[in-house]
């Protein structure tokens, strides 16, 4: 993986593990396991967050339910097969366990992608403005992370312009959403989706073209 592969999808969150590890699946004889993190927000509400990590780093750091961890990583996504269809999951997969950062969000994120589909742009019955964007962000081995993102007030405005294949660096956080899926007249469906918060974006700038980058912040 080269630098800017590893630098267009940075991931530090510090919670709490919330579940045991599950086996997930092996490459190349090393084994990983699906845990689940719980998050705090600055509103004392909570995500839960999904994690896949290594065996050598449960081993090596001994990592169980109840632990409190920081951790630095990647925000992935990959097809899973549910019901003979195909669903896109996401994951943080665990590059390193790490000292927790004083001072520092426990939730942070930064992406650099590609807009993949045309975001759409809605508002609230309460009038907020809101704009979901699916961002492709670029892997090793000809490999994308396919990324789903929400954006607020001015941060949605500017998305809605955003241009399909435009390019785009992004920072927020990651967070977790229950919803409702209504499977027939008398069967609903609790279901949870993950997303990025997003608190500042910008078109990434061309090095002619620095100097017109522009920025919203929530």
């Amino acid at each position: 993986m080269n630098y800017e592969q590893m630098n267009n999808n940075k991931v530090y969150v510090y919670g709490e593990v919330v579940s045991e590890a599950v086996f997930s699946h092996e490459v190349y004889g090393e084994g990983f396991y699906d845990m689940f993190l719980k998050v705090e927000r600055l509103s004392s509400q909570c995500d839960i967050l999904p994690i896949t990590i290594s065996e050598r780093i449960l081993k090596e750091e001994n990592i169980k339910c109840g632990d409190f961890i920081a951790l630095k990583g990647q925000f992935r996504s990959y097809n899973k097969q549910l019901d003979g269809k195909s669903k896109l999951a996401l994951t943080i997969f665990v590059r390193e366990i790490i000292p927790k950062v004083e001072n520092a969000p426990t939730n942070i994120i930064e992406l650099s992608g590609f807009v993949c589909k045309e975001p759409i742009y809605r508002t609230t019955p309460f009038n907020r403005e809101i704009s979901d964007v699916l961002l492709a962000v670029n892997r090793a081995y000809n490999k994308s992370d396919y990324i789903p993102c929400i954006a607020w007030g001015r941060n949605a405005r500017f998305v809605k312009s955003i241009e399909v294949g435009e390019k785009v660096i992004l920072q927020g956080r990651i967070q977790s959403r229950e919803y409702q899926k209504k499977i027939d007249d008398e069967t609903v469906e609790n279901k949870v989706a993950y997303e990025i918060s997003i608190s500042k974006i910008a078109l990434n700038p061309s090095e002619e073209d620095v100097g017109e980058t522009k920025v919203f912040v929530s």
